[in-house]
């Protein structure tokens, strides 16, 4: 039976992180059952892994064409993979299917992460082997120490919320019609079998129900995916958009958005696209090309957006907030970052973040190429903004974290108040109609190339989106110069 993903954009590294993703050349049982043991522990939430057996890799990457598995030895491999499942303890079943890529047989392995958890695998088969726990440490399965011990134990006494049994809900709440969507846009194998296949049998196999057969439930991702209205289970679970005509917060205009999360997502996004987003094309006499700012960068819209269906809590009953002002676009989810992030990593350009409140979200998210969760939301952001000249995003939380709040302010193109510029800042944007240095810029104004002086004349500048780095990426590189952006030649004008 086919798998409920596109399993060649899995192989391209398309969907989720190589982290999860596990390739073997040749079948080899010890290694196998040590890596399904180290995904089912899922130590950091991220939704467990995938095996290819006859699959080469190199530097954690699959190499492609397959070096594949003879169809007569396949029958066998699928019968030990049974047997090893029984050396699991306590006792788990990962999903395996045979798969043809490149005219080679493959057998993919998919190890959910389980909800028995923690899992012991012996360490080597035969009378002698003793069972211990196993863990993912970036692309290895590898024993766990006693700290990871003493983190799979405390994990073991919460199963996250989305990967929970529904007890108010029933399998009738899950609508074929939806999950068949589903994986006709992944273009999933699945998706040609579902057509003959009964609504227990189709959401067993993607993982979205528990219990005993007769008693089937659906767990709450599933629930907040594939029915029609997932606010029925979770009253936080809709998209509150008001737009301000001004800062008083008295004239505005709200719009909700509910039933599940995936199309909510897509309506909200158009929904700012259609009329939110502008677009001031400015002709330059010194280049053909003329100069094309948004207000917002979709992009970095599109970033915010998308993280704050896949990190909210789904367990509270707050809205996810998005509150658009003439100066800026606010949106708030609750509650903040989990742990290890901080209120100063909020500062940082890039932050990696290996624990995910939401797994079977994420996956549901990555599989619709809707967000990605390789740590690239805040460098996607950053970089969409400087690309478009806009200023800096604002991340904040509290002591608490409580609550997340991303700012993205408009572009000064489209600001009713102008910034009023000193002496020294004409000077330095005039200067700067040419790329020039730090060093240059602070001669033309008389002053020591200081970190004080820079700070007070060049970083206002900066900011206010008058003055650009030539490499936006590394703000500190040798290479560094800047130059007038369009927006501060206008001011000069």
């Amino acid at each position: 039976m086919a798998l409920p993903i596109n399993i060649s954009e899995l192989l391209n590294g398309h969907t989720v992180e190589w982290d999860r993703i596990e390739c073997k050349a040749g079948w080899n049982p010890e290694d196998i059952v040590h890596t399904i043991v180290a995904f089912a522990n899922d130590l950091n939430n991220w939704g467990g892994g995938y095996i290819f057996v006859g699959v080469a890799e190199k530097d954690g990457i699959p190499q492609l064409p397959p070096l594949g598995i003879t169809q007569n030895k396949m029958d066998g491999i699928q019968k030990e993979l049974l047997n090893l499942t029984y050396q699991i303890q306590p006792y788990y079943a990962p999903v395996s299917q045979p798969y043809v890529i490149e005219d080679r047989h493959i057998l993919v392995i998919w190890v959910p992460g389980g909800d028995n958890r923690p899992y012991k695998a012996p360490t080597t088969l035969g009378e002698k082997g003793q069972r211990r726990y196993y863990v993912r440490r970036t692309s290895n399965s590898v024993l766990a120490n006693q700290q990871e011990e003493q983190l799979l134990l405390d994990m073991a006494k919460r199963i996250p919320f989305d990967d929970r049994l529904n007890h108010h809900a029933s399998l009738e709440d899950l609508d074929f019609g939806l999950i068949r969507d589903f994986l006709e846009d992944i273009k999933s194998d699945l998706r040609k079998e579902a057509a003959h296949m009964e609504l227990a049998e189709l959401a067993t196999q993607m993982r979205i129900v528990g219990g005993p057969p007769e008693a089937l439930l659906p767990i709450n991702a599933g629930l907040l995916f594939f029915s029609q209205s997932p606010h029925k289970f979770f009253k936080g679970a809709i998209t509150e958009v008001i737009t301000y005509s001004d800062d008083s917060g008295k004239n505005f205009t709200e719009k909700k958005f509910s039933g599940p999360i995936h199309k909510q997502l897509k309506q909200v996004l158009s929904f700012i696209e259609s009329n939110i987003v502008r677009q001031r094309i400015t002709k330059q006499s010194n280049k053909p090309e003329a100069d094309r700012i948004n207000n917002y960068p979709m992009a970095a819209l599109e970033e915010v957006v998308a993280n704050a269906f896949y990190h909210r809590s789904y367990e509270l009953d707050n809205p996810i907030e998005i509150n658009i002002f003439p100066d800026r676009i606010e949106v708030l989810t609750f509650p903040g970052p989990l742990p290890p992030v901080s209120k100063k990593m909020l500062k940082q350009r890039r932050i990696i973040a290996r624990n995910y409140r939401n797994r079977r979200v994420g996956d549901f998210l990555k599989e619709l190429n809707l967000t990605e969760g390789r740590s690239t939301g805040f460098p996607t952001i950053y970089d969409s903004m400087d690309e478009n000249g806009s200023p800096k995003p604002i991340f904040e939380t509290d002591d608490d974290f409580g609550y997340f709040l991303v700012i993205i302010p408009v572009h000064h193109l489209f600001l009713e108040k102008k910034p009023t510029l000193d002496e020294d800042a004409l000077k330095i944007l005039l200067f700067c109609m040419t790329v020039k240095k730090r060093s240059e810029i602070m001669e033309e104004i008389g002053l020591s190339n200081h970190t004080k002086n820079y700070n007070t004349h060049i970083v206002p500048l900066l900011d206010a989106g008058l003055l650009a780095y030539t490499v936006p990426n590394k703000l500190k590189s040798s290479a560094q110069k800047y130059i007038t952006t369009a927006y501060g030649a206008e001011m000069l004008q």
